[in-house]
């Protein structure tokens, strides 16, 4: 890590310090930050304190006094809870808006890591504790080019699982087979195997009333057999098995026939323009070198939705940071589930999947893409955009 970065942040947001806290491994953040092992054993409460100007400090417990050696700075130690308040008050001292792994209301809660009781602790101390967010999406949720290039290796490979998948759906039926959801999805997995893709869960396969659940997992007891005549859905997301890789994470439909009925057609396209218009404003955004929020992008993809009359099923965020995780800790394009009022930033990597579910009509629609703005301020798209709802039967 480099301390001079996070203090020049510091610097620009105002602040007079980074304060991290952690309790058994509580806060991934943290941990992921100040390059911490979460596989040691550890049992007590550490802090680490970053100041806009001057040097780190570290309190520690005394039979873990080890915790943060490999950090810069200078180390505290206590052993009784007095000595730790003490101690805490002395490192702080001075500070007026100090940053931390907490979100005002919950309004992030990808950044709500620190307990309540903890931030009571610093407030005790005539301190205003500040949401540390930004600062997350910089210095966590911040990609580099290999990173980068993680992320779009993945997306090679993760489209030819799509691919053999659809083509693997039309052998079965052809063959007169009904392969089930929960089969289709067993070979997807496969090939994951095959291509040395991990993930930590997934992948979707949902025919028809599954469709319209955003987050449906096929098991051997729900899933339902495919036929002739069913819509289908593949949400896909994984990446390469080697270290600090980056999601990849995409959502791809068909429909089991030779030609695709004009109705369930013409909701994709309303899905498809959606998605298409949230990627619009991002790239005149970064043109014109202009800041936009994750919930603009939101917006932009929603009002197209609520145009045509379908918003009220359109029931959750437009999408999601992708990091080594998923779902990662950066800024989301939401304003729906919460408000994301953080600067979507270079280095960074997110979905956008707008959708459309209608239980009642047993059918559901999404069209998921991954926007990466490299390390210069281009918008890139990795791979191939779907455009309109795939006849699997004429592969």
């Amino acid at each position: 890590m480099i301390i001079e970065e996070i203090q020049r942040e510091l610097k620009n947001e105002g602040l007079d310090g980074w304060l991290f806290y952690d309790f058994h491994n509580r806060d991934p953040i943290a941990i992921r930050i100040l390059n911490i092992d979460p596989k040691r054993f550890t049992s007590r409460r550490w802090f680490y304190y970053i100041p806009a100007e001057g040097t780190p400090k570290k309190l520690v417990h005394k039979i873990e006094s080890w915790k943060l050696d490999h950090l810069p700075g200078e180390k505290l130690i206590y052993l009784p809870w007095e000595e730790l308040h003490s101690n805490l008050r002395q490192i702080l001292a001075g500070a007026k808006y100090v940053a931390m792994q907490y979100s005002p209301r919950n309004a992030i809660p990808y950044v709500s890591n620190v307990d309540a009781g903890t931030v009571e602790l610093v407030r005790s101390f005539g301190i205003d504790v500040k949401s540390s967010a930004n600062l997350v999406s910089l210095f966590e949720a911040h990609l580099t080019d290999e990173e980068i290039e993680s992320h779009a290796r993945a997306g090679e490979l993760m489209h030819k699982v799509k691919d053999l998948t659809f083509q693997e759906i039309a052998k079965r039926i052809k063959r007169g087979e009904n392969p089930t959801e929960y089969e289709i999805q067993l070979f997807m997995l496969d090939l994951f195997k095959e291509f040395k893709l991990v993930n930590n869960d997934g992948p979707i396969v949902a025919i028809n009333e599954h469709t319209a659940d955003p987050h449906f997992e096929p098991t051997a007891d729900n899933c339902y057999k495919m036929q002739e005549g069913d819509l289908v859905l593949l949400d896909l997301w994984a990446k390469l098995d080697t270290e600090k890789s980056i999601y990849y994470d995409i959502t791809w439909m068909g429909y089991i026939g030779r030609s695709v009925p004009d109705k369930l057609q013409n909701i994709f396209q309303i899905v498809t323009k959606a998605r298409d218009s949230a990627l619009k404003l991002v790239q005149e955004r970064f043109s014109k070198n202009m800041p936009i929020f994750g919930f603009e992008v939101d917006d932009a993809a929603r009002k197209v939705i609520d145009d045509a009359g379908y918003g009220k099923f359109f029931t959750h965020r437009t999408g999601h940071n992708i990091g080594e995780e998923v779902h990662g800790n950066g800024t989301h394009m939401d304003n729906l589930e919460t408000r994301d009022e953080r600067k979507i930033i270079p280095g960074c990597c997110f979905s956008i999947e707008p959708g459309i579910y209608i239980p009642e009509e047993k059918i559901g629609f999404r069209s998921e893409i991954d926007a990466v703005i490299t390390n210069k301020g281009e918008v890139v798209v990795y791979g191939e955009i779907q455009k309109e709802i795939i006849p699997i039967l004429t592969l």
